[in-house]
């Protein structure tokens, strides 16, 4: 028993990183990293993306293990759904903040570090919220995948936290890939420029396809009219 529960929880752990480089949760960190002005704080900002989704799926995900149920489809669609509408925001927000770092750009130094304590704290609190949505978002699947795979409610948030574990240091790998290149094109104003907005268009992008798929191919539309 012992074996087979270590060797769920390994399985888990592998899914949870792999969970973490789905392309929605890759596309949502990446606007929040391309804003990042050191390497760590990009890492950051993924340890934090992965502690809000680790939270949100602990909870949600205990309670329907516990009741021995399932999110019904018409509510996992629609928690879906926000993460589409949050990916355009993120990638409108990404965009309009160019402008931002040019205007503050004219400011002298001394005048800015209140400015960018501000932006630190509140680049973590965005990381941790865009984590939250989500793991409401993913719960429906966790609670499918964990009861199908553990016997118990005390196993199920062990493999719940293994698999939080497997997404943040996930999260913490890309984030710090992805951050590279943004950190080294700091001091070149055009390429940071560029990258940014590339970054918040493919957000933009992606997050109305993704509520296009969901709307239309996955019937989320029909069920609510």
């Amino acid at each position: 028993m012992e074996v087979t529960l270590f060797s769920v929880l390994a399985l888990g752990f592998i899914l949870g990183i792999r969970h973490a480089l789905e392309p929605d949760h890759m596309i949502a960190v990446s606007t929040i990293a391309s804003q990042s002005k050191k390497l760590w704080q990009a890492s950051l900002a993924g340890v934090f993306w992965g502690i809000g989704h680790t939270a949100t799926l602990f909870i949600i995900g205990l309670i329907f293990i516990m009741m021995k149920n399932d999110i019904p489809e018409k509510w996992s669609l629609t928690l879906e759904f926000l993460v589409g509408i949050m990916l355009v925001y993120l990638g409108i927000a990404a965009m309009f903040s160019i402008r931002k770092k040019h205007d503050h750009s004219h400011h002298h130094k001394h005048e800015n570090l209140p400015l960018l304590t501000k932006v630190k704290k509140g680049t973590y609190n965005k990381s941790l919220f865009i984590g939250f949505i989500h793991g409401i978002a993913g719960s429906g699947a966790m609670v499918l995948l964990t009861m199908s795979t553990v016997h118990s409610v005390w196993q199920g948030a062990l493999y719940i936290i293994v698999f939080g574990l497997g997404t943040v240091i996930g999260m913490l790998i890309f984030t710090t890939i992805i951050g590279i290149p943004f950190i080294l094109s700091m001091k070149r104003m055009v390429a940071s420029k560029a990258l940014i907005l590339t970054a918040g268009a493919i957000s933009t992008i992606f997050g109305f396809y993704y509520m296009y798929n969901l709307g239309v191919n996955d019937g989320l539309f029909s069920l609510w009219i």
